[in-house]
């Protein structure tokens, strides 16, 4: 669990002017339901992961308008006082229930669900879209590479190829979806990843020459150290690199190749390393991988793969295309109607929603069930007669925070989690080639018909 400042300004204006609309209407402490889910995945995806989950509740915990965010709201002339006062006061009441960190979804995907008033929801949409769009596609792509790599640990090398916040935020995205470590530090501090790294071309070439610079890491890390070979010639700097660990009592942990074709030169020097009898002395590559050129390396002597780029910007899909829609909501009657968005490309489904994933006879996961309901515990008795495993949890409850979902086990559990949740999907949905998603997701509606309004089909 982190403490951050406050995120209350980390959000669109037209959430605060509706706030204002709203509490001139009446309408901003009605009963509302609030649902993250995506229409389609990105291009070529079968499945999506769910990453950020602790982060937003972090954020949530932080959203409060403190006197600075007030003074500047009030000068800027956003909002009215009867907004600043309702907004002085603001703290989530409400309830937040979501799949679980580390699972897999699919369109149609219900994967947080807020309910609250509708100002104590509506405010919430920027921060929490922002979050999970961004550590949903992070992850994604190290679910992909980490795939592709067939248990060859995958390394995290990206800071410098974002911004400096999405960095962090990427490192422990890149957990969730498999990655054992990271080359930034804050990740390091902030969530307990390892963190890995000795030392680029510069220190090489900043040595007089590459015997000296291999000299100088090994006496600084330990001859176990990774030496990187391809500053000036591979074969040579293969030599030297065996030669200095030697020098200082042990044997080279391994060599990095960052150029050049990869698979080729993997296997000229795991045969230069054998005939030198560095048999234990383990082969790591970097240079702009993604999850095609991990696959591609799967046949070479590759012990590790350390991923920069393509990774932080979800490999060509930098959000999950995750959406924050209200799909019910409290009428002058006093009930919660379906409400529903009705645009040809860009529809909704109303009503509160509850999910679960059913299993062919194997195990494997055949459908993501999605049943519409008036309550959540109507949708429950729904997926136990479909035999269906529920995949919502409870994050926030009466604006409390469920510390297991934001702790310091939060991180191991969701990589944990999406490891098991991704062996179910059936073999088709871990290919790499675009296709259809891996499961169809069916849409189920036992809310009641009289309480639906059509008026509310916007």
């Amino acid at each position: 669990m982190r403490t951050l400042g406050s995120t209350a300004l980390l959000t669109d204006m037209y959430e605060l002017t509706m706030i204002e609309g709203a509490v001139r209407s009446g309408a901003a402490g009605r009963r509302s339901v609030f649902e993250v889910f995506t229409r389609r995945l990105p291009a070529g995806r079968r499945y999506g992961v769910v990453a950020g989950t602790a982060r937003v509740l972090d954020a949530v915990r932080a959203f409060r308008f403190g006197p600075e965010e007030l003074d500047y709201l009030a000068e800027a002339g956003i909002v009215g006082q009867e907004t600043l006062d309702l907004l002085r006061d603001y703290r989530f009441g409400g309830t937040i229930r979501g799949y679980a960190e580390g699972e897999c979804f699919f369109p149609g995907s219900p994967i947080m669900t807020v309910e609250g008033t509708f100002a104590d929801a509506v405010v919430l949409e920027t921060v929490i879209l922002s979050i999970l769009n961004h550590d949903s596609a992070v992850a994604a792509a190290a679910s992909r590479m980490t795939m592709a790599a067939h248990g060859r640990p995958c390394l995290e090398m990206g800071a410098r190829r974002t911004h400096e916040g999405a960095a962090v935020a990427a490192a422990r995205a890149a957990v969730v979806g498999g990655f054992v470590g990271t080359s930034v530090l804050e990740a390091g501090r902030s969530y307990g990843i390892r963190a890995i790294g000795t030392a680029a071309h510069s220190f090489t070439l900043v040595h007089d020459d590459e015997e000296a610079a291999f000299a100088a890491q090994v006496a600084t890390m330990g001859p176990g150290t990774t030496l990187l070979v391809d500053t000036y010639d591979v074969t040579r700097g293969v030599e030297r690199a065996v030669a200095a660990a030697r020098a200082a009592g042990g044997e080279l942990g391994a060599v990095r190749l960052d150029s050049g074709d990869l698979v080729a030169q993997a296997f000229t020097v795991r045969k230069q390393l054998d005939d030198l009898g560095a048999t234990t002395t383990k082969i790591t590559v970097t240079s702009d991988l993604d999850e095609y050129a991990i696959a591609a390396l799967n046949a070479a002597p590759v012990d590790s793969y350390g991923v920069g780029t393509k990774l932080v910007t979800g490999s060509g899909h930098p959000t999950a295309e995750l959406v924050y829609k209200l799909v019910a909501r409290e009428g002058a009657d006093g009930q919660m109607h379906e409400v529903a968005k009705a645009s040809k490309s860009k529809a909704s489904v109303g009503g509160l929603k509850v999910a679960g994933r059913v299993l062919d006879e194997e195990g494997r996961a055949a459908e993501e069930l999605v049943v519409s309901c008036e309550t959540f515990e109507d949708g429950l008795a729904e997926l136990r007669r479909a035999e269906a495993r529920p995949l919502q949890v409870e994050l926030v409850r009466d604006g409390e925070t469920v510390p297991e979902h934001c702790d310091d086990g939060a991180l191991a559990a969701a990589a944990q989690r999406h490891l098991a949740s991704r062996a179910e999907l059936p073999y088709a949905g871990w290919r790499l080639s675009e296709g259809e998603p891996a499961i169809p997701t069916r849409h189920v509606d036992i809310f009641p018909a009289d309480d639906r309004d059509p008026a509310a089909i916007i």
